[in-house]
């Protein structure tokens, strides 16, 4: 007798109800253990590795790397007893009693769900099944060449998924990475070719430079046709736009900046600082012993100054709540940090900062820097944030009017530090100097209260001993 169990999507949570597909670790045939990871899923706040409640020989796989799933929805189908169904007509009839065949998912005719019994609900299961929404890419021109399969082509799924953002087909990018795999820069250079009509000139392996253009072959006109004549995913039939869904974080930074903007009245304060003293405080650092194994930023500085402020301002660690027509004044700080990623901007944040010393802040920002980059950010590191740091310093900025995250009454924003003329005692010398902008809901902190925490903030920066003396 055979036992087919279906896996289905956790509820990943958040209340959230889709996930797409950026990874599948299984196929048909493959025998698995219990906990062991089946695929990856990417939510609109982090990307998650599920894992099968149930071990045995996969025996079918209803989704495909790229597909759109709710939750509930059937992932892969496990024999559990480890052997394929028997071949004579009764026993797969018993099968089919307990697991009907798949239907492949169209867009016409999504597949049937499984009748299964329900999992047992490790992560949270959802409560209907759901079935895979396979998402149409839109081309100037449909092939009638036979493409490269997605699964064959190598590239982690960050670049997938920013290859699926840009309407650019994996299998038409020029390969440059270890072992022919495709890299970020991969894509973008095949996104700039899709725009500019240029074909993929060979690069040298693991090289790219974006401010310049791929250097066209000598027969320009004869590429541009053959570029027209294969075309781009998302580019349209006049080469003049590619469309790109709007899909998973930038949806969701999107729904929730839109949320932000147009419920809490932002009021911003700026303030230019002498960043000289805590500049070398951090060369300091960076050369003792001590910090050998720490990677030691001015951000780490920043969001210790800013503890140190928040301590002696308690009531900007606060927040609105509209339903209970309640202030919520919170004794404790879970610090964001705003992270570019290639998935779009993602603000983890690091639990109970306020009880971190400088050292331990330093490592907590590169761990969650590192976590970021790699699209590994866990949901939980997303939720209960209280007060946020956004650093455009990084991109060479000056200053900006950073937008408060929903739930959060204070955003910090951190520009660059540069060198600038300064008076100091009368006489004009080179500093170190930034500008800070503090942007915070007016309807829990008034004007004098911001000002008050932006100052203090930056006189922790100008005189870092005052965080001895305050903190």
């Amino acid at each position: 007798m055979t036992t087919i169990v279906t896996v289905r999507l956790t509820d990943p949570g958040e209340g959230l109800t889709e996930a797409e597909i950026t990874d599948l670790k299984v196929a048909v045939g493959d025998t698995v253990a219990i906990n062991q990871m089946i695929c990856e899923v990417e939510t609109a706040k982090s990307a998650v590795e599920l894992p099968s409640h149930v071990g045995g020989t996969v025996v079918a796989v209803h989704v495909a790397v790229g597909d759109e799933v709710e939750v509930g929805a059937a992932l892969i189908d496990i024999d559990t007893d480890g052997g394929a169904p028997e071949p004579d007509p009764s026993a797969r009839e018993a099968a089919a009693e307990v697991a009907p065949a798949p239907v492949e998912a169209t867009e016409e005719q999504p597949a049937a769900p499984k009748q299964d019994d329900e999992p047992k609900n490790l992560v949270g299961y959802g409560s209907r099944p759901a079935a895979a929404r396979r998402r149409r890419r839109h081309t100037a021109q449909e092939s009638d060449e036979q493409q490269v399969p997605l699964d064959r082509v190598l590239a982690k799924p960050p670049v997938r998924k920013l290859a699926r953002d840009l309407g650019i087909a994996l299998a038409d990018v020029l390969a440059t990475g270890p072992g022919g795999t495709v890299t970020r820069e991969d894509v973008m250079a095949a996104q700039q070719r899709a725009i500019s009509g240029t074909s993929a000139a060979p690069a040298p392996a693991g090289e790219y430079f974006p401010d310049e253009s791929p250097q066209a072959p000598a027969d320009l006109g004869a590429s541009m046709k053959s570029t027209r004549d294969q075309a781009f995913p998302g580019v349209t039939s006049d080469e003049r736009t590619t469309r790109v869904p709007i899909r998973s974080v930038r949806k969701r930074t999107a729904e929730a900046m839109v949320s932000s903007a147009f419920t809490a009245p932002h009021v911003t304060v700026f303030n230019e600082i002498d960043m000289t003293a805590t500049m070398d405080l951090v060369a300091r650092l960076k050369a003792s012993r001590e910090w050998k194994d720490v990677h030691v930023s001015p951000l780490a500085v920043v969001a210790k100054a800013l503890l140190v402020a928040i301590r002696r301002n308690p009531e900007v660690n606060a927040s609105w709540d509209e339903e209970a027509q309640e202030i919520v004044y919170k004794h404790f700080v879970n610090l964001g940090i705003a992270a570019a990623t290639p998935r779009g901007l993602i603000v983890p944040n690091i639990k109970d900062a306020h009880l971190l010393t400088l050292r331990e802040l330093a490592e907590a920002i590169s761990d969650l820097a590192r976590t970021a980059r790699a699209g590994r950010t866990p949901l939980g590191a997303t939720r209960e944030g209280t007060i946020t740091i956004t650093n455009f310093g990084v991109f060479g900025i000056d200053s900006g009017t950073p937008i408060l995250n929903p739930g959060e009454s204070v955003i910090l924003g951190m520009g660059a530090v540069k060198e600038k003329p300064w008076i100091v005692d009368g006489q004009i010398v080179p500093r170190k100097v930034a500008q800070l902008a503090l942007s915070f809901d007016h309807r829990l902190i008034d004007g004098a209260l911001g000002s008050e925490l932006l100052r203090d903030v930056s006189q922790v920066l100008e005189h870092p001993e005052m965080g001895l003396v305050w903190g």
